[in-house]
Protein backbone atom coordinates (compact mmCIF):
# COMPACT_ATOMS: atom_id res chain seq x y z
CA UNK A 1 0.00 0.00 0.00
CA UNK A 2 1.47 3.62 -0.83
CA UNK A 3 0.84 5.66 1.80
CA UNK A 4 0.63 9.34 2.08
CA UNK A 5 3.40 11.22 4.09
CA UNK A 6 2.68 12.07 7.35
CA UNK A 7 3.24 14.88 9.23
CA UNK A 8 5.64 15.73 12.31
CA UNK A 9 2.51 15.75 14.68
CA UNK A 10 0.84 12.50 12.65
CA UNK A 11 4.28 10.42 12.65
CA UNK A 12 4.49 11.34 16.76
CA UNK A 13 0.73 9.75 17.30
CA UNK A 14 1.58 6.74 15.28
CA UNK A 15 4.60 5.99 17.20
CA UNK A 16 3.02 6.46 20.61
CA UNK A 17 -0.14 4.57 19.15
CA UNK A 18 2.56 1.71 18.27
CA UNK A 19 4.28 1.72 21.46
CA UNK A 20 0.78 1.29 23.28
CA UNK A 21 -0.07 -1.85 21.72
CA UNK A 22 3.56 -3.30 21.59
CA UNK A 23 3.67 -2.77 25.25
CA UNK A 24 0.01 -3.09 26.97
CA UNK A 25 -1.29 -4.96 23.28
CA UNK A 26 -4.23 -2.75 23.13
CA UNK A 27 -4.22 0.66 21.60
CA UNK A 28 -4.41 4.08 23.59
CA UNK A 29 -7.33 6.51 24.80
CA UNK A 30 -7.91 9.62 22.78
CA UNK A 31 -6.89 10.95 26.45
CA UNK A 32 -3.77 9.30 26.55
CA UNK A 33 -2.76 10.16 23.03
CA UNK A 34 -3.42 13.69 24.01
CA UNK A 35 -1.47 13.66 27.21
CA UNK A 36 1.37 12.16 25.81
CA UNK A 37 1.74 14.66 22.78
CA UNK A 38 0.53 17.38 24.31
CA UNK A 39 -2.60 18.07 22.76
CA UNK A 40 -5.32 19.13 24.93
CA UNK A 41 -8.23 19.54 22.77
CA UNK A 42 -9.80 15.78 22.17
CA UNK A 43 -11.33 16.71 19.64
CA UNK A 44 -7.71 17.91 17.58
CA UNK A 45 -6.73 14.13 18.27
CA UNK A 46 -9.87 12.85 16.57
CA UNK A 47 -8.65 15.00 14.09
CA UNK A 48 -5.39 13.46 13.27
CA UNK A 49 -6.73 9.92 14.10
CA UNK A 50 -9.34 10.53 10.95
CA UNK A 51 -6.05 11.91 9.11
CA UNK A 52 -4.30 8.97 10.16
CA UNK A 53 -7.16 5.99 8.66
CA UNK A 54 -7.21 8.31 5.59
CA UNK A 55 -3.93 8.27 4.71
CA UNK A 56 -4.37 4.10 5.33
CA UNK A 57 -1.77 3.94 8.66
CA UNK A 58 -4.34 2.77 11.26
CA UNK A 59 -8.47 1.09 10.74
CA UNK A 60 -10.29 1.36 13.43
CA UNK A 61 -14.22 -0.51 14.07
CA UNK A 62 -16.19 2.33 15.87
CA UNK A 63 -18.69 -1.12 16.73
CA UNK A 64 -16.03 -2.49 18.37
CA UNK A 65 -13.68 -1.59 21.89
CA UNK A 66 -10.15 -1.18 21.50
CA UNK A 67 -10.39 -1.70 17.61
CA UNK A 68 -7.70 0.22 16.69
CA UNK A 69 -4.58 -1.34 14.87
CA UNK A 70 -1.66 -0.36 12.67
CA UNK A 71 -2.30 -1.35 9.14
CA UNK A 72 0.37 -2.82 7.01
CA UNK A 73 1.83 -6.06 6.64
CA UNK A 74 5.20 -5.51 8.31
CA UNK A 75 3.32 -4.37 11.86
CA UNK A 76 1.54 -7.56 11.37
CA UNK A 77 4.93 -9.67 10.54
CA UNK A 78 6.45 -8.23 13.98
CA UNK A 79 3.67 -8.98 16.10
CA UNK A 80 4.97 -12.55 18.12
CA UNK A 81 1.83 -14.75 18.33
CA UNK A 82 1.63 -14.60 22.26
CA UNK A 83 1.29 -10.40 21.97
CA UNK A 84 -1.43 -11.62 19.14
CA UNK A 85 -3.58 -13.71 22.15
CA UNK A 86 -3.02 -11.61 24.56
CA UNK A 87 -4.67 -8.59 22.44
CA UNK A 88 -7.40 -10.57 21.60
CA UNK A 89 -7.88 -11.49 25.00
CA UNK A 90 -7.88 -7.48 25.82
CA UNK A 91 -10.39 -6.58 23.53
CA UNK A 92 -13.21 -9.05 24.33
CA UNK A 93 -12.28 -8.45 28.24
CA UNK A 94 -12.76 -4.66 27.96
CA UNK A 95 -15.71 -2.46 26.95
CA UNK A 96 -14.45 0.77 25.89
CA UNK A 97 -17.66 3.63 26.92
CA UNK A 98 -17.27 6.98 25.33
CA UNK A 99 -17.11 9.73 28.86
CA UNK A 100 -19.26 12.64 28.13
CA UNK A 101 -18.37 16.01 29.36
CA UNK A 102 -20.75 19.12 28.74
CA UNK A 103 -23.42 18.79 26.47
CA UNK A 104 -24.39 22.04 24.80
CA UNK A 105 -28.34 22.17 23.58
CA UNK A 106 -28.66 20.99 20.33
CA UNK A 107 -26.13 18.63 19.98
CA UNK A 108 -26.09 14.79 20.19
CA UNK A 109 -25.21 13.47 23.39
CA UNK A 110 -22.28 11.46 21.40
CA UNK A 111 -21.21 14.12 19.16
CA UNK A 112 -17.53 13.93 18.65
CA UNK A 113 -17.13 17.37 20.26
CA UNK A 114 -18.67 16.12 23.63
CA UNK A 115 -16.84 13.54 24.22
CA UNK A 116 -13.64 13.73 26.22
CA UNK A 117 -11.94 9.93 26.21
CA UNK A 118 -12.96 7.06 26.18
CA UNK A 119 -12.87 4.62 29.09
CA UNK A 120 -11.91 0.68 29.07
CA UNK A 121 -14.11 -1.54 31.95
CA UNK A 122 -14.33 -4.89 32.30
CA UNK A 123 -16.88 -6.29 29.72
CA UNK A 124 -17.95 -8.99 32.84
CA UNK A 125 -19.80 -6.07 34.68
CA UNK A 126 -20.64 -3.29 31.75
CA UNK A 127 -21.15 -6.04 28.68
CA UNK A 128 -21.50 -4.62 25.17
CA UNK A 129 -24.43 -2.44 26.29
CA UNK A 130 -25.20 1.03 24.45
CA UNK A 131 -23.56 3.16 27.38
CA UNK A 132 -22.07 5.87 27.72
CA UNK A 133 -20.39 7.65 30.98
CA UNK A 134 -21.53 11.44 32.23
CA UNK A 135 -19.55 13.60 34.37
CA UNK A 136 -21.68 15.42 36.56
CA UNK A 137 -21.76 19.28 37.30
CA UNK A 138 -23.42 20.80 40.18
CA UNK A 139 -25.17 19.78 43.21
CA UNK A 140 -29.12 19.38 42.10
CA UNK A 141 -28.88 15.52 43.19
CA UNK A 142 -26.94 15.28 46.32
CA UNK A 143 -29.90 14.17 48.05
CA UNK A 144 -30.08 11.23 45.56
CA UNK A 145 -26.25 10.67 46.60
CA UNK A 146 -25.20 12.08 43.28
CA UNK A 147 -22.26 14.58 43.57
CA UNK A 148 -20.57 17.14 41.76
CA UNK A 149 -17.88 15.60 40.02
CA UNK A 150 -19.12 12.09 39.98
CA UNK A 151 -19.41 9.64 37.07
CA UNK A 152 -22.20 8.23 36.06
CA UNK A 153 -22.85 5.31 33.71
CA UNK A 154 -25.41 5.93 31.23
CA UNK A 155 -27.66 3.63 29.36
CA UNK A 156 -28.52 5.38 26.35
CA UNK A 157 -32.05 5.06 25.34
CA UNK A 158 -34.87 8.09 24.40
CA UNK A 159 -37.91 6.16 27.06
CA UNK A 160 -37.64 6.05 31.13
CA UNK A 161 -40.02 5.00 33.78
CA UNK A 162 -41.65 6.81 36.60
CA UNK A 163 -38.68 7.72 39.77
CA UNK A 164 -35.78 6.63 36.75
CA UNK A 165 -33.19 8.92 36.74
CA UNK A 166 -32.50 10.54 33.07
CA UNK A 167 -29.94 12.28 31.51
CA UNK A 168 -32.73 14.60 29.62
CA UNK A 169 -31.66 17.50 26.91
CA UNK A 170 -33.30 20.94 27.70
CA UNK A 171 -33.32 24.25 26.20
CA UNK A 172 -29.92 24.77 28.63
CA UNK A 173 -27.94 21.82 27.59
CA UNK A 174 -28.27 17.95 29.33
CA UNK A 175 -29.13 17.38 33.14
CA UNK A 176 -29.56 14.83 35.46
CA UNK A 177 -32.99 14.55 37.29
CA UNK A 178 -35.40 12.51 38.44
CA UNK A 179 -38.36 11.81 35.66
CA UNK A 180 -42.30 11.68 36.38
CA UNK A 181 -44.62 11.71 33.61
CA UNK A 182 -47.14 14.57 34.29
CA UNK A 183 -50.82 14.73 32.77
CA UNK A 184 -49.94 16.83 30.36
CA UNK A 185 -45.93 17.49 30.29
CA UNK A 186 -42.97 15.82 31.88
CA UNK A 187 -41.24 16.64 35.71
CA UNK A 188 -37.84 16.65 36.35
CA UNK A 189 -37.30 16.10 39.52
CA UNK A 190 -33.89 17.58 41.30
CA UNK A 191 -33.06 15.83 44.47
CA UNK A 192 -32.19 19.24 46.69
CA UNK A 193 -34.19 21.17 48.89
CA UNK A 194 -33.17 24.57 47.29
CA UNK A 195 -33.76 23.86 43.82
CA UNK A 196 -37.54 23.52 41.88
CA UNK A 197 -38.31 20.77 39.81
CA UNK A 198 -38.67 21.74 35.76
CA UNK A 199 -41.78 21.40 34.37
CA UNK A 200 -41.22 21.11 30.33
CA UNK A 201 -42.83 19.44 27.01
CA UNK A 202 -39.91 19.60 25.06
CA UNK A 203 -37.22 17.67 26.88
CA UNK A 204 -35.76 14.59 25.07
CA UNK A 205 -34.92 11.81 27.01
CA UNK A 206 -30.75 10.68 26.08
CA UNK A 207 -30.41 7.88 28.75
CA UNK A 208 -30.91 5.98 32.16
CA UNK A 209 -28.52 6.09 35.04
CA UNK A 210 -27.61 3.14 35.79
CA UNK A 211 -24.82 3.46 38.00
CA UNK A 212 -22.07 5.74 39.48
CA UNK A 213 -18.25 6.06 40.03
CA UNK A 214 -16.47 8.36 42.63
CA UNK A 215 -12.82 9.16 43.06
CA UNK A 216 -11.52 9.85 46.34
Amino acid sequence: MDNEKLTKRQQQILDYIRKCIEVKHYPPSVREIGQAIGLSSPSTVHAHLNALEAKGYIRRDGAKSRSMVITGSEQEQKTPASNTSATQFNEHSLVQLPLVGRVAAGTPILAEQNIEEEVPLPTSLFGDRNSFLLTVHGDSMINAGIFDGDTLLVREQNTANNGDIVVAMIDDGATVKTYYKEKDCIRLQPHNDAMEPIFTRDAQILGVVTGLFRSY
